[in-house]
């Protein structure tokens, strides 16, 4: 990895943390040591992920009883871009466990308060993201193919239009919030100097974000289909469980070792209450 120089663009803003230059494969990096945070700390990690467990299941539940299996499939989709805020706690899990500190429960919820006016602007901002996310989702069922029986080509053209209108979603999520959240735990710092942070970092490390963004789609995408396969076969929760409960909390750690690696707050001071033991 290589740091910024002075003269470059970032550094001369000061609502902008400089960001080191990566490798593309720094990414397995970080997932390499998430995982080791997670089972440092297994109890305070999967409590974690069956939180966001468990709160899938119930938004997949009222989206089917509300509207039927086109809402499920947009609101499932649309809850990926507020899954990062749910990640909190692992942050300050791998906090804990970086600086030497035994992690808890009790300490977790108590040091994410910290940063609670905070991320609840950032929650705030990806909810409406979310809802504009729930309606274009909708309306892109106008879409779907009704001759009977369709022809290939048909689906085709939903499924790219579906994709293309959730990538520019998931686009705009994914530079905001790659590494915001663990910024605002770790450092004092405002919501917008934090996002405007990540989007810098991600726009100079195209190559090393696009593998990252790759691999938590991997993680999570086996978990969302084992919903959709569990709902008509009856024997998806316990995957659903399995998978989510355990990819989950190992993205939240990994992310937080991304954002080690790549934002140089040192500018701003830390967060006091993180760092007291």
């Amino acid at each position: 990895m290589e740091e910024q120089k002075p003269g470059d663009e970032s550094s001369a803003l000061p609502f902008v943390a400089p960001c080191r230059l990566l490798d593309a494969k720094a990414p397995f990096d970080w997932l390499r040591r998430g995982w080791r945070d997670m089972w440092a700390a297994p109890r305070q990690s999967l409590t974690y992920g069956a939180i966001v467990v468990l709160l899938s299941l119930v938004l997949a539940s009222i989206a089917i009883e509300a509207g039927g299996y086109w809402e499920l499939l947009s609101l499932v989709s649309g809850f990926i871009l507020i899954a990062p805020v749910l990640a909190v706690g692992t942050y300050v899990i791998s906090i804990h466990i970086e600086r030497g500190q035994k992690p808890s429960l009790r300490r977790c919820i108590r040091e994410e308060q910290r940063a609670f006016g905070n991320l609840m602007v950032f929650a705030l901002m990806l909810m409406v993201v979310f809802l504009v996310w729930a309606r274009a989702g909708s309306a892109v069922h106008v879409f779907f193919p009704m001759s009977e029986p369709p022809d290939w080509s048909d689906y085709l053209t939903f499924f790219g239009i579906g994709s293309a209108i959730g990538s520019i979603f998931a686009a705009v999520v994914f530079s905001a919030a790659a590494f915001s959240l663990p910024m605002m735990v770790d450092r004092k710092v405002d919501t917008v100097t934090a996002v405007v942070t990540s989007v810098n970092a991600v726009l100079r490390n195209k190559p090393a974000m696009a593998v990252w963004a790759a691999c938590i789609v991997l993680a999570v995408a086996p978990g969302f289909a084992l919903l959709f396969i569990g709902r008509q076969r009856g024997a998806g929760l316990a995957f659903i469980m399995l998978v989510l409960g355990i990819t989950l909390p190992l993205i939240g750690h990994a992310t937080w070792h991304g954002y080690r690696d790549t934002v140089d707050a040192s500018q701003w001071p830390l967060n006091e209450e993180v760092d007291r033991d």
